[in-house]
This record gives C-alpha cells, structure tokens and sequence, in this order.
C-alpha cells in the first residue's frame, strides 16, 4: 500500500507515476472525498468533545446535589449523533482505503517503459544452449517416454492442469528441491522455514493478493476462512507481520519449500501443454526483509541467489528487467530469470525476483527500531523464487536428454540421487 500520507500531500505526483502503469487517479474525486473526511472528522471531534464537556458536567452537578437528567437527556442525544457522525466517517474512511488499495507500488525510475512482455529488456544471459544432433522431445514427450509423467491421472484424480509424477522423474524433483535448500541455506545464507499452506485473509492482505486478486486464489469453503497458499511468500512474509525487529536482527532471510495453489483465472490459453502452468506446483522461495537502505542491494544478492541454481545445475538462461506494463502490483522493480527450454526453443520464466520496497510492510505494520532515532521504521520486503520446481525440472529433463531418450543426470544432483548419473529406459 502507498504512504497516504503521499497520496494526500503529492497527488500530481502519484497519479504522473500511476500513468506509467496505465493507471488513472482522479484527483478530484480524491480531492472531494478528502474534503468530506477533514469535514466529518472536525464534526465528529467537536461531538466527542462536547460529550465529554456534558460528561464531566454530570459529576459535578450531582455533587451539588443538582437536578441532573437534563445533562444526561443531552449527553444521550450526542451520543446517538456521535454514533452517526462516526459511522458516515468510518465510510469516508473505507472509500479512501479502496482508492488507497488499488493503486499499485510506485516503479523504480530505472524500469523501462513498456506495454507487456515484449517490452522487457534482456540484461544478460549465461551458459550455452545444448546442441543436439537429433529430433529434441519437450518434456511431456520424455515425460510419457519414461512413465514417469502422468496428465491423465492428474486429471482423473482432480481436473485439469494437475499431474502426478513417478519412478526416477519423481526423485528427480525431489533431488532438485533438496539441492535447493541446501545451496540456499548452507552457500547462501538463508535460514530454512517450514510454514503453514492455509493462510487468512490478513496474511493475504499484507502481501497484497488481497483484495485485488482474489479469483487467482483457492479459497476454502466451509467453517475454516482458509486460503490455500499462492506461494511460500505469503507466509514466509507474514513471520514479521505485526512486529517491531531491532536493528542488529536485519537483514532477515528465510528459504522455504511449499505447494502453490492458483487457479490461474484468466490465463487459459496460455501454456496450456504439460506442465508450464499448473493449478499446484512446487517453490523453492526466498525472502529477505532489510533496512530500507539494503533493499536495493539485497534485490540484487537474491537474484544472483537464484542465478546460482542454474549455474550449478549447467542451465542455459538470461535475465530481464520487467517493463512497467509487465511489473506486479506490489513490486517497485522485477527481475525475470528465464531458463533455455530446447523442447519449446523458447526461454520460458523460472524465477521472479522482486522488491517491494515498504508497499508490503505498510499493510504488515512490520518495523525495525532506527537506533538513531529510537523510533519504529517500516522494514523492505524482497522475495524471488529459488527456483520454481517443476519449471526446473523441465528444464533438466529437456536440457539433459540424450539421443536414445535417457536423461542425463546434472552432476549437482547426483548425490540427490544415490549416485546415479542417468535416467534410463
């Protein structure tokens, strides 16, 4: 969420960078509610006060042995019209706090201008794209070649866009998630975190999935208000919901490994085949929580965290800067990492790493204490996938293949897998 105190004090300057994001703020109409909030709030001010008055009244008349049920009359009826006045200012207040939340995170001014994806700009790549002397199968084909993909039962167990894995593929996922923690928590610093996979409303709305993206989550009926978890970040982020951090603890970071659930409303038609986009998935996500001057810099380090997979694992990818069309809602500035998929001959996203700046942290109430002022400082929050699990074991699976259909095993995770160096038919 925006400071409001921005928003009020600099709406030109808001609704210039709202532009950049194709989206309009009109002034006036905040302007005109603004005014309506000052007006009810100095009414309702004036009526708690003149209750108060009249309160005070009443004591010291019944020490004088005062009639006093003329006060009490007066004190009931600016009773009843504080309970208005405060009723059609709570309202006031709740049409500012919409505006206030649909307005998403201000852009860093170095992220390009653009519309959607096609206006990324590439900042380097790594690694070389495997050439191969034979007919490249994608990963649905290796996936059935080897038994070890199955859509079908996805469906039959759940619907569309499950799948259940098998045999040597099903370890291999599992040795890719195993490898990941470990580099991130033993290389790189992160304290490993098991978290909930149901979260509530709160949880959602200080990350900022609520409410605007509501219809893109799971949400359980009945008498739990649970939703199933969009990705580790939502809890993980939620650690610090709430709390006052000192100095000394910051910078925070946590790795963690979950299920994600999204219901992907909107997205058919969009990688539809295999195992691209998938109600459930698996991540390995890291976050940092930092001073607001480590932000930058931490943004930075968790990208070049999530770079290291995909070295070690002798990936071919690039990084791109998101365009300010392509940018989140919450994020001031993304970083795309995509990974060389030989099966689509195409660089597909594996990991999206992003600062939020204090957007996050203003709805969390999460603050560090300054030691130089003594006083409570919203914290920065940055988050980035570790990578995405079944993306990455896609990437394997079509980067390692061989021409009689084996599957190279990568020597990172070898150990994962008692030593085996291939998968076999």
């Amino acid at each position: 969420m925006l400071d409001p105190q921005l928003l009020r004090n600099s709406p030109e300057l808001v609704k210039k960078a709202m532009q950049r994001r194709d989206v309009q703020l009109d002034i006036a109409k905040l302007d005109a509610i603004e005014s309506r909030r000052k007006e009810a709030q100095i009414k309702t001010q004036a009526l708690q006060s003149d209750r108060n008055t009249r309160s005070k009244a009443i004591g010291i008349a019944k020490s004088k042995g005062e009639d006093v049920q003329a006060i009490l009359d007066s004190v009931s009826e600016l009773g009843d019209a504080l309970k208005v006045a405060e009723a059609e200012l709570n309202d006031i207040q709740k049409e500012l706090l919409d505006i206030q939340l649909s307005l998403p995170n201000i852009l860093a001014d170095d992220v390009p201008d653009g519309a959607d994806e096609e206006d990324n700009i590439e900042l380097r790549t790594w690694g070389d794209k495997p050439a191969c002397d034979f007919d490249v199968k994608d990963h649905v084909e290796l996936g059935l070649l080897h038994k070890g993909i199955d859509f079908e039962a996805g469906a039959k167990i759940t619907g569309s866009r499950f799948v259940t894995l098998a045999g040597p593929i099903a370890r291999l996922q599992r040795a890719l998630t195993q490898f990941m923690l470990d580099t991130h928590a033993e290389q790189h610093g992160y304290c490993e975190t098991y978290v909930p996979y149901l979260v509530n409303k709160d949880s959602l709305f200080g990350t900022g999935q609520l409410p605007k993206f509501e219809e893109d989550l799971f949400k359980i009926d009945g008498d739990f208000p649970y939703y199933l978890i969009p990705t580790a970040e939502v809890p993980v982020t939620n650690l610090v919901r709430g709390e006052i951090l000192k100095a000394e603890e910051l910078p925070l970071k946590y790795v963690a490994h979950t299920p994600c659930f999204r219901s992907e409303a909107g997205a058919y038609g969009k990688d539809v085949r295999g195992m691209i986009r998938q109600h459930q998935f698996e991540k390995v996500e890291l976050v940092q929580i930092v001073k607001p001057n480590q932000s930058e810099a931490a943004h930075e380090e968790l990208t070049g965290h999530a770079e290291a997979i995909l070295q070690e694992l002798g990936l071919a990818y690039r990084v791109v800067v998101l365009c300010s069309g392509d940018t989140g809602f919450s994020a001031v500035k993304t970083y795309d990492i995509e990974v060389w998929l030989p099966g689509q001959s195409a660089y597909r996203e594996i990991s999206s790493c992003s600062n939020f700046k204090d957007f996050q942290s203003r709805r969390l109430k999460a603050r560090w204490r300054n030691p130089e002022t003594n006083k409570p400082e919203l914290v920065h929050t940055i988050n980035g996938s570790g990578l995405a699990v079944g993306r990455t074991l896609i990437a394997v699976l079509e980067n390692y293949q061989q021409a009689d259909g084996s599957i190279q095993i990568p020597d990172a995770l070898s150990p994962y897998m008692s030593g085996k160096t291939s998968i076999t038919l």
